[in-house]
């Protein structure tokens, strides 16, 4: 059953370009160790251009199951390149506004 982790948030004001610019950090670090990736399917990331939340950033992460995606994440916490990258990503994103779901589909 394939499950989708949603993250939605914004950047603190003014921290754009900074935001940017770590995506591009990110964007290495995933081609850099797939192995290390290797129960994630897919990531896709959008910014919300109309409605409510205009501007808001959405990541969407895609596993073959729940269990997976935790085996995924149990590993990451251990990786201290993953954790160093993901401690400056909270520093830069409004943290009052972040919203992670999990989806799975309707049968």
């Amino acid at each position: 059953m394939t499950v989708l982790i949603i993250e939605t948030y914004f950047t603190k004001s003014g921290k754009e370009s900074e935001f940017k610019s770590l995506l591009q950090k990110w964007r290495k670090y995933m081609k850099d160790n797939k192995e290390k990736l290797k129960e994630m399917k897919s990531w896709k990331m959008y910014i919300q251009t109309f409605g409510n939340n205009a501007g808001a950033y959405v990541e969407q992460v895609e596993f073959d199951s729940l269990a997976e995606f935790e085996k995924f994440n149990d590993r990451l916490k251990k990786d201290k390149e993953f954790m160093k990258l993901d401690q400056e990503t909270m520093t830069i994103i409004d943290n009052t506004t972040l919203s992670i779901n999990v989806w799975s589909p309707v049968k």
